[in-house]
């Protein structure tokens, strides 16, 4: 049956006490699941139960059948990926947003809604130092709270498109390009594909950080513009998830400033979050963000402490999401909505409804405040900075990449294997060796890339309650594997 509010209230309580006593015991965990394919299915009934159960039986299944089967992405020896935030604030906050639920497709739903949105993206702004454009008290620029960066940057290339249309009337859609990077997260490509568009991929050198450099962005539009294409937006990056690359958004602006049609987007998904310490911000390049981006987009929950979902996107000039997504039916047309007073968020995203996800963001920033912020980002970059010294410090290993923030790429690359060195294809097959034995381990994780051609190992510090000693024993595991995957590759070669 269902809950009434006592039991509830019980019901509650009890999820808390097994919510807490999963974290006291995290570190005692392995950080990836034991469960093979398709164990749920075989363990849960093929139909709905008929009749309801008791809740206790169903919250006893939940850690019988549940918990074994999660990678635990909070867990201190977690260093795949990205950061993924997951605080208490942000937990009790989205209790708060559940228990009230409303579709907040605009601002007579409920109006704190939209009001806690409006301020706290205004918080935000300021906490990374984005230019005050981009504050919704502008008038004229603003952020809205999305999903994901893909939906974040969907979002900026349809209203990108539109913008283009709308100057450019006549264009066939086929003749538009999307440009990317190599480096760039696959929402890149995948917005060309919802869309129908094409996405032209840029190459990116070793030799300057992975980074896309000016002089390849104005190549490419000259040979676009030259061949009857029109390039209408760019997706730059601040923190590569293969590399950390930060791409050179002071070059691509002074490029794209001959060329203003083209939408600068920069997708800062996981390194956004380093603009709230000063110290960070020439790296994260964000004077030139201020000055040349169209939009900008960040995850807080990622690496800013607000759990999943948390996206948020700035544009320069609201207006160029409204005219390519308002659409104002009479139903949900409102006094204050048709007078201006007020925004209307569904008109600033693809969706209608949308979750009051300002309200763990508030929970999270009140809670930890500027510093306590500053504080955890700049912990995870020293936590990293102990490993690649490491790396290093070590006859065996080599950066592939310069570290970048608070992940760290690198490779297996023992000086004595051999009297000479090996080559590539030989250096790429020790590493997925390598690589193989480390991904075979239940207690850290990390994942691998492939940078031109180079196979290479990341390593990614950002979870909250990952500590040095975590970090120096996920050195000494390293090393060991390590150990362990040149002597058999020395034996295939032997044998082979």
């Amino acid at each position: 049956m269902p809950l009434d509010i006592e039991e509830f209230r019980k019901a509650g309580y009890k999820a808390i006490d097994r919510i807490c006593e999963y974290y006291y015991s995290l570190q005692d965990k392995s950080v990836v699941s034991q469960v093979q394919p398709g164990y749920l299915r075989e363990a849960l009934p093929e139909e709905a139960p008929e009749h309801g159960e008791d809740f206790d039986a169903i919250q006893d299944d939940y850690q019988k059948l549940i918990v074994p089967g999660l990678t635990h992405w909070q867990h201190p020896s977690f260093f795949a990926y990205f950061p993924t935030a997951c605080t208490f604030e942000g937990m009790l906050g989205d209790l708060y947003a559940s228990s009230a639920t409303n579709p907040g497709f605009n601002w007579s739903c409920s109006p704190a809604c939209t009001e806690l949105e409006a301020v706290v993206m205004d918080w935000s702004a300021k906490l990374l130092g984005l230019s005050p454009e981009f504050y919704n008290t502008s008038g004229i620029g603003g952020g809205v709270m999305m999903t994901t960066a893909s939906d974040s940057a969907l979002t900026a290339i349809v209203a990108a498109r539109s913008r283009h249309i709308r100057t450019h009337p006549g264009t066939p859609l086929d003749k538009l390009v999307i440009y990317v990077t190599s480096q760039t997260h696959s929402l890149g490509l995948k917005a060309g594909l919802v869309l129908g568009l094409q996405v032209r991929v840029l190459d990116v050198k070793a030799e300057d950080n992975f980074a896309v450099r000016g002089e390849s962005v104005k190549k490419a539009i000259e040979e676009d513009r030259e061949s009857g294409r029109e390039p209408f937006v760019l997706v730059a990056t601040v923190g590569t998830t293969s590399s950390g690359a930060v791409d050179r958004i002071d070059e691509i602006g002074t490029v794209l400033r001959e060329y203003p049609n083209i939408w600068l987007h920069v997708d800062a998904a996981w390194a956004g979050m380093t603009l709230s310490c000063p110290e960070y911000r020439e790296t994260a390049r964000l004077e030139a963000i201020n000055n040349y981006a169209t939009s900008f987009c960040t995850n807080f929950h990622k690496w800013g402490l607000v759990n999943f979902d948390a996206s948020t996107l700035w544009v320069r000039e609201r207006t160029l999401l409204t005219d390519a997504l308002d659409i104002t039916p009479e139903f949900l047309r409102t006094k204050h909505g048709d007078e201006g007073t007020v925004i209307d968020y569904r008109n600033w995203h693809l969706g209608l409804g949308r979750r009051f996800r300002s309200l763990k963001v508030w929970f999270v920033l009140r809670s930890w405040g500027v510093e306590g912020v500053r504080g955890y980002i700049r912990k995870c970059i020293a936590l990293n900075d102990i490993f690649a010294s490491a790396i290093r410090s070590s006859p065996d290993f080599e950066l592939v990449t310069p570290p970048s923030f608070a992940l760290t790429v690198f490779r297996l690359s023992p000086s004595t294997l051999t009297p000479q060195p090996l080559s590539l294809e030989s250096l790429n097959d020790l590493n997925r060796l390598f690589y193989t034995r480390l991904s075979k381990r239940h207690d850290l994780l990390l994942t691998q890339t492939q940078l031109n051609g180079v196979f290479c190992i990341r390593f990614a510090v950002g979870a909250a309650r990952t500590e040095e000693a975590d970090v120096r024993r996920a050195v000494d595991v390293i090393r060991e594997e390590a150990t362990l995957a040149a002597s058999a590759w020395q034996e295939v070669k032997a044998t082979g």
